[in-house]
């Protein structure tokens, strides 16, 4: 039973750098990638859909990405959703396809962007804490059913601190390569 709830604590932390690594990767780093858009939902067709739903998303130069509608008559909708998004993108549309200049960042938009990656990595720090804490509690609930002694209740809470550890460590070591991917020239 013990086991049990070591190996949720390291399923439900692994879900926890998975979630880091995804909102990691919608952070602009002045570099194109076709992730930046993925978060972007359009008004189309009376529903709200992902903007990979009803286009083709590309990015054939490291500076531009393009935004090709399967329907020409999105092409409104497409603009309004990436200017209402927080990309800070100015789409600009030929008719056909919708091309996202991606400007060089300034230093200030940089260290801004570290900022936000500071914050996302405390936000996954507290999510890894609450994932301990919840661990903590089963442990003891198991000790006061007596189905665990103190010594092995102990011994399973030492261990669920070396898991968390373990696991902080490995986020700290993802928002550092975001940090740095940001921070280069």
């Amino acid at each position: 039973m013990k086991d049990d709830v070591l190996n949720e604590t390291k399923r439900k932390m692994d879900k926890v750098l998975e979630v880091m690594a995804r909102d990691l990767s919608r952070v602009r780093t002045g570099r194109a990638s076709v992730v930046l858009l993925e978060g972007i939902k359009v008004e189309c067709y009376g529903a709200t859909m992902p903007i990979s739903q009803v286009a083709s998303l590309a990015a054939p130069e490291p500076r531009l990405l393009t935004v090709q509608p399967w329907d020409p008559s999105l092409l409104a909708d497409l603009e309004k959703a990436i200017l209402k998004s927080d990309l800070g993108l100015t789409p600009m549309n030929d008719g056909k396809i919708i091309r996202l200049p991606i400007p060089a960042l300034t230093t200030e938009r940089r260290k801004e962007l570290v900022k936000m990656v500071k914050k996302m990595e405390e936000e996954g720090k507290v999510a890894l804490r609450n994932v301990r804490r919840d661990a903590n509690e089963d442990l003891k609930e198991m000790k006061k059913e007596k189905l665990l002694a103190e010594d092995e209740t102990h011994r399973a809470q030492e261990e669920v601190q070396k898991i968390t550890d373990d696991w902080t460590s490995k986020l700290e070591t993802q928002a550092a390569e975001k940090e740095k991917e940001i921070m280069a020239f």
